[in-house]
């Protein structure tokens, strides 16, 4: 269940899953209530976790001393730069350590953008149902006033927060966004020219080639899926080139791309490999309507 760690107030989580936050105002305010939530864990035998920014993690570091050669450190940014990455990350720490897992993290880390930060609010409510049966897990998300984000805010539980936000379309496309109708036989042409697009705005050979696969699959659901053709709309954003594939189809899952589907499966790889492959990636989905939009930095 989230609540804040100072305030005991829910989020309306189902019990099991402990999801606590607290809000703080920089190093001097986040250190040592971290600190304590750390050493916390570490009396009680618990596997202690904690993904931040290369910053936070050096502070922490410092205050802890030598307990904190026994914690795990993850570079968030990397982990969780794309925030859908995040559930598959924890999953994995907890097939590693069977016992008690006390995680510590600070998703919504100061920098970055508004699209990514809707992204960390969505995680959020859906770490809640990845997992609400695993009893032996206890996540803490911290949150620094400067970003904005208030986790303690009053929600109609996390099961209505994460549908209400996975059914809604997503901010329009710009008027400047180029568009392409494409449909079946046609994902070859939109590769090429997707090429021509981001060589002129100069992204490299490799994240051209992991834009590429990534496009190529969502296109593919949408003909496979979502009625047969799809529309792509491409821009330049805050930095980056954003690819909007729109089509007619709906996913049921909340979760796709964030649970890796069996080989042997219908769908739901395109999206865990989107998911990988870019630098972030939004889904939403509703009744006449499925949306995914690429963001893939310039530099």
């Amino acid at each position: 269940m989230l609540k804040d760690s100072a305030t005991d107030s829910l989020h309306g989580a189902p019990a099991g899953f402990e999801h606590d936050a607290f809000v703080h105002a920089g190093d001097e305010d986040f250190v040592p209530r971290a600190a304590a939530f750390v050493r916390e864990g570490q009396a009680a035998g618990e596997t202690i976790v904690a993904v931040l920014p290369p910053e936070r993690i050096a502070v922490l570091r410092d205050a802890l001393g030598p307990a904190g050669d026994a914690v795990q450190f993850a570079d968030m940014t990397v982990a969780g730069g794309n925030p859908a990455r995040l559930i598959p990350f924890w999953r994995g720490i907890l097939e590693q350590h069977p016992g008690p897992v006390r995680g510590l993290g600070e998703p919504a880390y100061p920098g970055r953008g508004p699209a990514a930060y809707d992204e960390v609010l969505l995680h959020e409510a859906l770490s809640d149902i990845a997992f609400a049966t695993d009893r032996s897990f206890r996540l803490c998300c911290a949150y620094e006033t400067s970003v904005g984000i208030d986790p303690t805010a009053s929600h109609a539980g996390a099961d209505a927060l994460a549908e209400k936000a996975f059914r809604t379309r997503l901010d329009d496309v710009p008027d400047r966004a180029e568009r392409w109708e494409f449909g079946p036989g046609e994902l070859g042409e939109v590769r090429q020219w997707l090429s021509g697009q981001a060589a002129s705005h100069g992204v490299s050979r490799d994240r051209l080639d992991d834009l590429s696969l990534a496009l190529h699959e969502i296109c593919t659901n949408s003909i496979r899926f979502g009625g047969g053709r799809g529309t792509l709309a491409v821009w330049i954003a805050d930095g980056a080139l954003i690819c909007d594939v729109t089509d007619r189809g709906r996913i049921e899952d909340l979760l796709v791309g964030r649970v890796l589907p069996p080989l042997d499966g219908l769908g739901g790889r395109g999206v865990w490999l989107a998911n990988q492959l870019c630098d972030l990636a939004q889904l939403r989905s509703g009744d006449d309507f499925t949306q995914v939009r690429l963001h893939t930095r310039l530099r």
